[in-house]
């Protein structure tokens, strides 16, 4: 399929350093990005799917790098079916899980915890609940686990490993497997903050630069917060990728976004939700976050929307996350809410508003057009301009 949307009102790139992109319209084709900027009319002509942006903003899908995922659309946690495809209509078109620790009865052996790893990242390698792309199976490490289970995980596809849940005497006793996790190129997470399960433990600064993982999970607090000296610890002892939660703690995480402001290293800050959890469901929390950055903690929007595109991608090691071509094809449109009292996005999110999620684009394939069910619809008419295909995408019904 070939998507073409043009009339676009300005464009988000997700990438840090640029985070504008000029043009008015994008070019998609075989699920990747094939041209940004301004079509001719034969382009457009030639594209199977034309969307009109109506002026609204054009932004990389939103990766949210926190998700407890288990098996299928369901979380046993709220008991709920769904919910990963409701997160597309909040502007989330990939997930990253945070392990499945949620999974009932998950085993905590070697072997099982092995098992359940791959065979999470199995299910969901070709599963996109609503179009989501679901970045499953994360080996939880326990006692017992060998630098030879690691290398075993890792030759399987594995791409992850999460430190925090194990039945380990001292959060140090994870240093050793987490330098194996880096031998075998596996990306390291860990729980930081106090327990957010029973069983678990506190991990704070300090055990964090003796292990030197690769992402800091929800330093915020998930929901508990870490001891502020250690936001500077983390920051100058250490390089790990620094995840704010929508579940977590709102001041620390304005503060850590200000050190991080501070010092120059904005490259290393990411947005997540940390769900489903304790604080529930939360299909609009990326956006939640995005817009509390920016009109409490005074962030430009442009750089919080690459803290949860972007830099997520490129610590993750994704193709998605940045608006440019040979790039995934998972694109968001966004608009000013009917109603409100500002007239785009970027002003809605200065506002403090979460801006309406007018279309979202997976893959190059338009999974809705027009109004999402989880955010107002927006002031513009955002609409399927031209299809060849049978489906127009309309999101009226929602």
């Amino acid at each position: 399929m070939k998507t073409a949307i043009v009339n676009i009102g300005g464009i988000f790139s997700g990438d840090i350093n640029a985070p504008f992109r000029d043009g008015d319209a994008l070019l998609m084709a075989d699920g990747l990005i094939q041209s940004v900027g301004t079509l001719s009319p034969a382009e457009v002509e030639a594209a199977d799917v034309v969307i009109d942006a109506a002026g609204t903003f054009a932004a990389p899908g939103l990766i949210d790098s926190h998700v407890h995922i288990t098996f299928g659309d369901y979380t046993p946690r709220q008991k709920t079916v769904g919910f990963l495809e409701s997160y597309v209509h909040g502007g989330v078109t990939s997930s990253i899980t945070a392990s499945e620790v949620h999974t009932p009865g998950r085993p905590k052996d070697p072997v099982g915890v092995k098992a359940l790893a791959v065979a999470a990242m199995k299910c969901f390698a070709d599963y996109r609940p609503g179009g989501m792309k679901v970045h499953a199976g994360a080996l939880i490490l326990e006692p017992g686990l060998t630098d030879e289970d690691l290398r075993e995980v890792a030759h399987a596809g594995l791409r992850f490993v999460k430190a925090g849940f194990g039945a380990f005497p001292s959060p140090y006793d994870y240093v050793p497997l987490i330098e194996s996790a880096r031998r075998h190129g596996l990306i390291s997470m860990v729980h930081t903050g106090g327990a957010s399960i029973p069983g678990s433990s506190g991990i704070w600064a300090e055990h964090l630069v003796a292990m030197q993982p690769d992402i800091s999970f929800h330093v915020n607090g998930g929901p508990i917060a870490i001891p502020e000296a250690g936001f500077d610890r983390l920051i100058h002892e250490t390089k790990v990728a620094m995840q704010l939660c929508t579940a977590g703690n709102l001041r620390t995480a304005l503060l850590i976004a200000q050190k991080m402001t501070a010092t120059g290293t904005l490259d290393r800050l990411l947005i997540a939700t940390d769900t489903p959890t304790g604080s529930g469901i939360m299909p609009l929390g990326m956006l939640y976050t995005i817009s509390h950055l920016v009109a409490l903690g005074g962030m430009a929007p442009e750089i919080a929307i690459a803290a949860a595109t972007g830099n997520n991608a490129r610590h993750f090691r994704l193709n998605a996350g940045v608006i440019a071509p040979g790039r995934d094809a998972d694109v968001i449109l966004l608009d000013a809410g009917t109603g409100g009292s500002q007239p785009d996005a970027l002003s809605a999110m200065r506002n403090g508003d979460v801006p309406s999620v007018a279309a979202v684009v997976t893959a190059g394939i338009p999974r809705f057009v027009g109004a999402s069910r989880n955010t107002p619809r927006g002031m513009r008419n955002v609409r399927t301009a031209h299809s060849r295909i049978v489906q127009t995408f309309d999101g009226a019904s929602h």
